[in-house]
């Protein structure tokens, strides 16, 4: 496989190359990403209701996000960006790692569905102009090498009464004990090594970069695993997994 490269400011090389070895598993729902096939269930009905409740929308209807805009950054190989084309919008996204980008336009073409991808980093849409009404950086944050810039350009590429929506881990024990040790070495959810604790994100630097960016905290909302029924769902509790939702004014 080739290796990917990452010549730009806020990837990682190690990290950008540990996700291209997994480029083939991405649709596996059984393989080494399965903790996200779990997880994306909560993920999309609150990027759906988030997006549909700023811009006055129907929530329930079969494509709320009918014509708008949106951008993956770190889309790995797509599992976000296809349900997003589903609910109606033309996505963009991006991944640092080409074999992740390679993965997901193949699966796209295989399924019908008509998604923009690129290997390129965000800060390159940034400095072109690239503007769009949702920007969604999902599970990426704690991978990036320089996080001040990755969300000074993520938030940049947020157009003029846009939304951006933000899921990371926080740096707690309790997210050491149960997203490392718990679910990489003890229960095998992860390949070890996918996650480097000190590289956790707590809510109040994201939400203080994000301000930085010129966008208003709109939400935040934890993210936790029921073991009882092995599934995900929104809680109160921001200690390990969590997401937060912001906007830029309109003009």
């Amino acid at each position: 496989m080739e290796q990917p490269t990452a010549d730009d400011r806020t990837a990682d090389a190690d990290e950008v190359a540990r996700f291209a070895q997994l480029a083939e598993r991405w649709w596996d729902a059984r393989g080494p990403l399965a903790p996200l096939h779990r997880l994306n269930p909560t993920r999309i009905r609150y990027i759906r209701d988030t997006v549909a409740a700023r811009l006055g929308r129907d929530p329930e209807r079969p494509r709320p996000l009918d014509g708008l805009t949106l951008l993956d950054i770190g889309c790995g190989g797509g599992l976000i960006a296809e349900p997003m084309v589903r609910l109606g919008a033309r996505v963009t996204g991006i991944d640092a790692a080409a074999a992740n980008i390679a993965a997901a336009r193949l699966h796209a073409e295989a399924v019908g569905l008509d998604i923009d991808y690129r290997s390129e980093p965000v800060e390159a849409l940034a400095g072109a102009g690239a503007r769009y009404d949702v920007v969604l950086a999902l599970e990426v944050v704690e991978h990036v090498a320089d996080l001040a810039a990755f969300a000074a350009a993520a938030g940049a590429c947020v157009a003029p009464g846009g939304a951006i929506i933000v899921a990371t881990l926080n740096r707690t024990l309790k997210a050491y004990a149960l997203a490392v040790v718990g679910a990489e070495y003890l229960l095998g959810w992860l390949p070890r090594g996918t996650h480097d604790w000190s590289k956790f994100v707590r809510p109040s630097e994201l939400a203080g970069l994000i301000a930085d960016a010129g966008l208003a905290i709109e939400d935040m909302t934890g993210v936790c695993y029921r073991p009882l029924d092995g599934r995900w769902a929104l809680c109160r509790d921001l200690a390990v997994n969590y997401m937060i939702a912001a906007g830029r004014p309109a003009d």
